[in-house]
């Protein structure tokens, strides 16, 4: 038997169905803001909140024996007309002494006598509501005794480089009764700053001058020298401490500074052939990448330039500036700098910062945090808008009714609208950071919480657009809710965990309202 088909029968036929298909319930971007029960749900962009989140913004400095008001320094800022505070714009606080500050004796740990200054500096920074980060400074030329004299007097080898100054120890960084005590006193902090909601980061290497990772003796009697050990030596220590620090933090994420002679007795010349092994030994030990020369362009130059490039959107990175204004001659500086215009300063490493795509910015002590605020605020804020990571969802489809015990389709789109990146993907976070969805009751606490782990914050980047889709089961009692979005941290029972970046109302606990929906 033969069928006979009416082709124009047939072709009004497929234009119904095709119909049918694009009035379906999930809108597209182009969509208008509601289809049948669907609402298209488009969030404000907020650009210019200082959103306190993790590994992002603006790092504010102070001293290990400050006093604890130092945190409540403001500043009088001719751009706005008025005072503000240092702290509104920070997201952390740093504080970078000698081991020997921490530790003075053997077994007695500064940060937990309530009497000592640094106790009162790290509680002061925690009460203003900025978690601490540190660095830990070993070699004593051009300071102090960095390293506590009970490790010295215990046998663990040591140079001085200039004999008038005879308590600017320098340790070997490879001798086992340094390590083994430096090792007690890194299990020791993690016990108590292992805790994000208490510490930030740890600026972990220290060793070297001024404990940026340059100028590293490992010869007590010429603590320059470069021998056939050297680079052996580098290699083992770099292993060795990197691996210590991996083994006690374990939630806080780690830096190191990235630096063209990393780890070599010397501070300068032409990139060493190791320093790439070496910046990567660190990384594969879950360790973010650092710089203190930015804005310094005979320190910060195509080595550091190709390194920050390598890891890039797979390691954040913090900056800090390596001129300080009121002590170095920053003027001689092949950038051109102007004598007499910090500005000129500022504005070289806020360049810097972006060309590296930075998560963080400094804001030193002293001159260097005034000339930000009163030379150069127009960065400040745009470090704020720009810097870091900026996320948010820039549109939600979500059902306004929904039938109790059923399924429905959640797509959301998300963007980033910083130059750095959410850092989720670092072993101490651990992907621990993912999108949910919730539905709130009327006194705004979740009763449901749907958690997608196909969304992955660290992979948006360039503010390029991440568009998700979701299938989730409603099974709470009928009644009238609101949906609510929110970057949860997982390892805090879905609690949300990363600030948006958006203007809708929020609850106090940080669920940002979207549609209500009554479920049936």
């Amino acid at each position: 038997m033969r069928y006979y088909i009416n082709w124009r029968a047939a072709l009004l036929l497929s234009s119904i169905l095709l119909l049918m298909i694009s009035c379906g319930k999930t809108p597209s971007e182009d969509d208008s803001d509601s289809t049948e029960d669907y609402t298209l749900v488009k969030p404000a962009f907020n650009k210019s909140k200082v959103l306190k989140n993790p590994l992002t913004g603006w790092v504010m400095y102070g001293s290990a024996s400050g006093d604890p008001s130092y945190w409540d320094t403001s500043i009088y800022v001719p751009d706005e007309g008025a005072s503000v505070y240092v702290k509104d714009y920070a997201t952390c606080a740093y504080i970078r002494t000698g081991w020997s500050i921490f530790n003075p004796s053997d077994g007695v740990y500064a940060w937990r006598d309530p009497s000592t200054a640094l106790y009162k500096m790290i509680q002061g920074a925690l009460d203003r509501g900025l978690p601490i980060a540190f660095r830990f400074v070993v070699d004593g030329r051009d300071q102090r005794a960095n390293t506590p004299r009970f490790v010295l007097d215990a046998g663990a080898e040591y140079g001085v480089e200039n004999t008038k100054f005879p308590d600017r120890t320098t340790p070997l960084p490879q001798d086992p009764v340094f390590q083994r005590y430096y090792e007690k006193f890194i299990a020791a902090l993690a016990e108590d700053f292992d805790d994000p909601s208490k510490c930030a980061f740890i600026d972990a290497y220290g060793l070297g001058k001024w404990g940026e990772g340059h100028t590293v003796a490992y010869n007590s009697t010429d603590l320059g020298l470069v021998d056939d050990n050297t680079e052996r030596l580098k290699e083992e220590v770099m292993v060795w401490i990197t691996s210590l620090y991996a083994k006690y933090f374990k939630h806080v994420p780690l830096v190191i500074n990235y630096h063209r002679v990393i780890g070599h007795p010397t501070g300068t010349g032409g990139a060493n052939a190791n320093s790439d092994k070496l910046v990567s030994i660190a990384v594969n030990n879950g360790y973010c990448l650092r710089s203190d020369a930015f804005g310094m362009n005979s320190y910060y130059g195509t080595w550091e330039k190709t390194c920050a490039n390598t890891y890039r959107y797979k390691r954040p990175i913090i900056m800090e500036g390596g001129w300080i204004v009121s002590q170095h001659s920053y003027w001689n500086d092949p950038a051109g700098y102007r004598q007499d215009h910090p500005e000129d300063v500022r504005k070289g490493e806020f360049e810097a910062s972006r060309e590296a795509r930075v998560n963080m910015m400094d804001f030193r002590v002293g001159n260097e945090t005034q000339s930000w605020f009163v030379n150069a605020f127009s960065y400040v804020k745009q470090f704020v808008t720009e810097g870091g990571y900026r996320l948010y969802p820039d549109q939600v489809s979500l059902p306004s009714s929904v039938k109790s015990g059923s399924s429905v389709k959640i797509s959301s789109r998300w963007r980033n609208m910083g130059w750095g990146y959410c850092p989720n993907n670092i072993p101490q976070w651990n992907y621990k950071y993912k999108v949910a969805f919730a539905l709130l009751d009327g006194t705004d606490k979740p009763v449901e919480v749907f958690v997608d782990d196909n969304c992955e914050p660290s992979t948006w980047v360039e503010s390029k657009p991440n568009p998700y889709e979701f299938n989730v089961k409603v099974s709470c009692a009928p009644g009238n809710y609101m949906w609510a979005v929110a970057i949860v941290d997982t390892t805090k029972e879905n609690a949300p965990g990363l600030l948006l970046a958006v203007n809708n109302e929020s609850t106090s606990d940080g669920w940002v309202k979207l549609l209500d929906v009554k479920v049936d």
